[in-house]
């Protein structure tokens, strides 16, 4: 009788998970955060970063309009890594959690947001508009090796022309990130954008968010799902303006 009712029991559990609905079956962690080893210590590279400036040629040819995503609409939710320690590099590179675009890049990603409402989700920011220091920082602590997924600050980063945003979706019903084919900043091929792997649910959330940004004139990095570069991006200048200055 102990052993009937255990089973029917696990049944009823089974089938009501079953029944859960899709799109709240989140995972707030996804994946492990992945970390390198710098090279160098991190503040050191943080005190020679700080006294340098960009190299020339990268001024671009249109005024700068860095936007604030949330000021757009608060439902945009934020994640920036780089203002905590949960990053690749193990520590806290802003100093504020804040997250800005040029304004035609800015109103898009409001769109996008809006459209994905319809589906059950909204859009969670890991991070935008970042100074060129960072970059350099970035690249300088990062191993030979695992430098495919850097930027080199020599011609500076998208980021850097604050016209690519680095996201992921979040479910509407638990507020909750949800799960996709490789965590964030993970440097291995899992985090290709047309990477096989993963489970069915896991890569259609992601074809969902390319699909909906890309109507948006975003285009996906193929190394990296969350990475998405705004149409006119090269038109911006390499930017090494510290959040707090932005007002």
């Amino acid at each position: 009788m102990q052993l009937f009712t255990m089973r029917r029991t696990l049944l009823a559990l089974l089938a009501a998970f079953a029944s859960y609905p899709l799109a709240a079956q989140t995972d707030t962690t996804a994946h492990a955060t992945f970390r390198i080893t710098p090279r160098r210590p991190v503040e050191v590279l943080r005190a020679e970063a700080l006294a340098l400036t960009p190299p020339t040629g990268l001024a671009g040819t249109r005024a700068p309009d860095l936007v604030e995503l949330v000021a757009l609409d608060p439902s945009i939710r934020l994640d920036i890594r780089y203002a905590t320690s949960n990053n690749f590099m193990g520590t806290a590179m802003y100093s504020q959690a804040r997250a800005f675009l040029q304004r035609p890049a800015a109103e898009a990603l409001v769109r996008a947001h809006r459209a994905l409402a319809r589906e059950g989700y909204g859009l969670l920011i890991h991070d935008a508009y970042r100074p060129w220091y960072v970059t350099w920082m970035f690249y300088e602590a990062t191993p030979d090796s695992q430098r495919t997924f850097m930027a080199n600050p020599a011609t500076g980063s998208r980021h850097n022309r604050g016209a690519a945003v680095d996201l992921t979706l979040y479910d509407l019903a638990s507020g909750r990130a949800v799960r996709m084919p490789s965590g964030y900043d993970e440097f291995t091929d899992r985090a290709y954008a047309n990477f096989p792997g993963g489970t069915t649910t896991e890569r259609a959330r992601r074809e969902l968010l390319r699909r909906v940004m890309e109507a948006e004139g975003f285009t996906v990095n193929p190394t990296e799902w969350w990475h998405f570069d705004y149409d006119g991006w090269r038109e911006y200048p390499v930017l090494n303006t510290p959040f707090e200055r932005i007002r």
